[in-house]
């Protein structure tokens, strides 16, 4: 037995987003065979990756393949790898996503909150930043409206279900408008990257106010974005305004991670009767159209709307619910996407 053939034979396993074998993405490390049983470690590019056990039950098959191994110990672990173009202004971020929308009203904050609980509980480092300076709605959504810290001259922003994030709903009164123009708007978001304390981030979550003005056009300059989710509802008109968003983040040449559809079927919580209110399938034939990904579809459940009332997301308060899974495997497909951009 050695290992260079064992090598070999995990290297037959291709990972499924990057198409290339285990050892030649290093994914296979320290590798041993002792009176034969193959130890090594796996390391996924995520812990949110979607094909997490499809892959370890193939590299120990592939293990157990090999003449005179008998038993295959596998410790599973991740790496996020570092996505290609770091920001300046953020660099212990690994990876900043931008989640847009054309239109109010269509679930992009509470996507958001989800999706960064759903990657924190996987063990990812993950901030979430509330762009929506005129509309911030994060702190409710998250449970905490206290006033960060100020340390060294920097905001410590607040961590709730593993997520840090910061909010212009933390540093204003509750219900005070703000009433700013365009330069301002761009001198908050500056200080949100440069005077945070955000520290070492797997993934920093940017929810963007709706539609495709200043906040957005000024991110894009300030920070390079790995990639843009955009949500929409099913409906006619919002398809319209996500589209406006998807040419929008094409034009600052954003990669587009893919299309999510919110409120896809209205599920009722005594029953379990399914009814497509606002359709069904839009953005996914709207996503075929634009010819990006198709990242999943969030049912409407009364519960999602409590939870982001009450300040508890529902992939934290209700795990096991037809959209805490949605969310969870939406999740997952943003992970792997952003991995493949990174190592592709």
């Amino acid at each position: 037995m050695s290992l260079d053939a064992l090598r070999l034979a995990l290297n037959q396993v291709q990972d499924p987003d990057l198409h290339q074998g285990l050892a030649d993405l290093n994914m296979v490390r320290n590798l041993a065979i002792s009176d034969g049983v193959a130890s090594f470690d796996l390391v996924l590019t995520t812990n949110a990756c979607p094909s997490k056990q499809q892959l370890e039950d193939a590299a120990r098959a592939a293990a157990l393949a090999v003449p005179g191994i008998r038993e295959a110990r596998i410790a599973m672990s991740a790496e996020v790898p570092q996505q290609k173009n770091k920001a300046e202004l953020l660099p212990g971020v690994g990876h900043i996503i931008a989640v847009g929308s054309g239109k109010g009203g269509v679930g992009k904050s509470t996507l958001t909150v989800n999706l960064a609980c759903a990657l924190a509980a996987t063990g990812a480092r993950v901030g979430l930043l509330d762009a929506d300076i005129y509309g911030p709605s994060v702190p409710m959504m998250l449970g905490h409206d206290l006033q960060p810290e100020v340390v060294d001259k920097k905001l410590v922003p607040p961590s709730r279900h593993g997520v840090k994030f910061i909010s212009m709903g933390l540093l204003i009164p509750e219900g005070q408008a703000v009433v700013w123009r365009g330069p301002m708007l761009q001198g908050a978001l500056r200080q949100f990257f440069a005077d945070v304390a955000w520290g070492e981030l797997d993934y920093l979550l940017i929810d963007l106010p709706p539609g495709t003005g200043d906040v957005q056009i000024s991110l894009a300059a300030m920070v390079p974005l790995a990639g843009a989710v955009i949500v929409s509802t099913p409906q006619a008109v919002a398809l319209l305004d996500a589209r406006r968003a998807a040419a929008m983040f094409q034009k600052v040449e954003v990669p587009i991670l893919g299309l999510v559809e919110n409120m896809g079927e209205f599920i009722c919580p005594q029953c379990g009767h399914r009814e497509a209110i606002f359709g069904l399938g839009g953005a996914e034939r709207e996503a075929a159209e634009l010819q990006v990904p198709f990242l999943g579809r969030i049912p409407l459940e009364p519960a999602v709307r409590a939870s982001g009332d009450e300040g508890e997301p529902i992939v934290v308060r209700a795990p096991q619910s037809a959209s805490a899974q949605a969310f969870r495997a939406i999740a997952g497909q943003v992970a792997a996407r952003l991995s493949t951009l990174a190592l592709g």
